[in-house]
């Protein structure tokens, strides 16, 4: 995350999207009973089995995170230190492979060729002899992030007082990301860092299986 302008009399050059902007998210929340008990060849089983299920849904997808590309470089020996950006000379063909270390800008090991650090030019300053780079602030866009949840609820009544039932014990089997969906992370933004452009890390957790009992009274 970028604090500070590249160029400090030039705050202009830094207007882009915000670090956490989510330009598109879809939520999908569905809760639907499943009332077993009225399924014919369950009527022999004794309502407290059958009846009360629940299955809950909540679907969330979103494009990616914005995020900006540093040359790594001190250009011109002004401004904040790891903040100066280059020059982007061509559109990069963004891979759409989904493998385990995905490489964002699509040329593994050459994925520096897109841009040009802008260092060694006539007129430029501070000890590089350089200037500051026209790439824009959180240009570029992570992976998108694809998320499913599904959760199997049980309510069991028990107790009466009067016409009043005494309370529920509630049964949860709570499945987190249950097709196991691999996020990518965001890819290393250094042009002379090291593995730039390649994603190592992903983004949220694996699936995750809980179940758990509740009282409610």
């Amino acid at each position: 995350m970028q604090a500070l302008p590249q160029n400090p009399l030039n705050p202009g050059a830094d207007r882009g999207s915000s670090t956490f902007d989510v330009t598109h998210v879809f939520t999908l929340s569905v809760i639907q009973a499943v009332p077993l008990e009225k399924a014919g060849f369950l009527r022999r089983i004794n309502k407290k089995i059958t009846a009360g299920w629940q299955i809950l849904n909540i679907t969330t997808l979103t494009s990616g995170s914005p995020f900006s590309v540093f040359s790594g470089v001190q250009q011109t020996g002004v401004g904040a230190g790891g903040a100066d950006r280059p020059d982007l000379l061509a559109t990069p063909e963004f891979s759409t492979s989904r493998s385990t270390r995905e490489d964002y800008f699509g040329r593994g090991g050459d994925n520096s060729s897109y841009f040009l650090i802008p260092i060694g030019e006539p007129g430029g300053t501070g000890p590089n002899k350089g200037r500051f780079g026209v790439l824009g602030r959180n240009t570029f866009r992570g992976p998108r992030f694809q998320d499913y949840d599904i959760s199997l609820i049980k309510d069991t009544s028990f107790g009466r007082r009067g016409k009043n039932e005494l309370g529920i014990v509630q049964f949860r089997a709570e499945f987190f990301d249950i097709f196991n969906v691999v996020n990518f992370g965001l890819p290393a933004n250094v042009v002379r860092g090291s593995g730039f452009g390649v994603i190592s890390r992903t983004a949220g957790t694996s699936r995750q299986i809980q179940f758990s009992l509740k009282v409610i009274y």
